[in-house]
């Protein structure tokens, strides 16, 4: 479990965060956001795969990981927004590149179209940004959350543990399973599990679905062919819908890119993270 570790906190307005920072702080930056119910942890190896060239930072969001975890918490995408604009600011990040999954691509939608966050150019790998979303699962959890709440430990483990499972088309391995579902036990993670799925609600993104056509920067979207979450359709509609968007489809890999083709999408991120900046657009 000592593999990957956050030493630094900040004080948000949802509780505190943990962070960290890899790479030479001359290097440019780029921040990676992650999704639910996941944590930073999902991108380890990318993260030190592009530290060789970038300064990264990575962060668990509030009520993530090993961020804060407490009854009455605000980690609804709203506050996930209003977050990462604080924590840019914080680090002192003018204009960062920017990869974002799942959650956290609306995370990071929010923050640019809502919260004047700027980016360098941001790289969304199967996020959630367009309607309908939410599966049969999310939605009975979400509308029956204090039930669910008062499972026995043992049986939300085993569900907890299918549902994480299932975001991966291979399989993960155990050890990896084990640290995903380990911040969602015990008595503050049980409820904390219930709690962000109750607050998730599709009115985030239709808020800022209408904007994407406004957008001017770089972007390019990453998607698992085999996305069991967010069906690869949406690869297609998402980029269409962002001006000059790039779409990079990967073969044999679910909605856990990270896990399932860690080489080909980390090669992919580099690869745009380097570019050269095209002309004025």
């Amino acid at each position: 479990m000592s593999d990957w570790e956050l030493s630094r906190t900040y004080g948000s307005s949802a509780g505190e965060v943990r962070w960290e920072r890899l790479g030479e702080p001359a290097a440019p930056p780029v921040v990676l956001c992650h999704g639910t119910p996941f944590s930073s942890y999902v991108w380890r190896r990318i993260a030190r795969e592009l530290a060789r060239d970038h300064q990264v930072y990575v962060w668990d969001m509030p009520g993530y990981g090993v961020s804060a975890q407490f009854e009455g918490q605000d980690v609804s995408l709203g506050a996930q927004g209003r977050v990462f604009a604080e924590l840019l600011a914080h680090w002192g990040l003018a204009a960062p590149a920017v990869v974002a999954h799942d959650f956290g691509g609306a995370v990071a939608l929010r923050a640019h179209l809502l919260h004047g966050a700027a980016y360098r150019r941001l790289a969304l790998v199967d996020p959630v940004a367009l309607a309908p979303w939410g599966s049969a699962f999310f939605r009975l959890v979400g509308e029956h959350h204090g039930v669910f709440e008062q499972l026995p430990p043992h049986l939300h483990r085993a569900l907890v543990r299918e549902y994480i499972s299932s975001a991966s088309s291979p399989g993960l391995a155990p050890a990896v399973l084990d640290r995903l579902v380990q911040p969602w036990e015990g008595q503050e993670g049980q409820p904390a599990f219930y709690r962000q799925i109750a607050q998730a609600g599709q009115r985030y993104t239709d808020e800022i679905q209408g904007r994407y056509g406004s957008i001017e920067l770089p972007v390019a979207v990453f998607w698992g062919e085999d996305d069991a979450w967010i069906p690869v359709a949406k690869a297609h509609e998402l980029a269409a819908a962002v001006p000059g968007a790039e779409l990079v489809l990967i073969p044999g890999a679910g909605h856990l890119v990270q896990e399932d083709a860690p080489g080909r999408l980390g090669a992919g991120l580099a690869r745009f993270l380097g570019a050269v900046e095209p002309a004025a657009r």
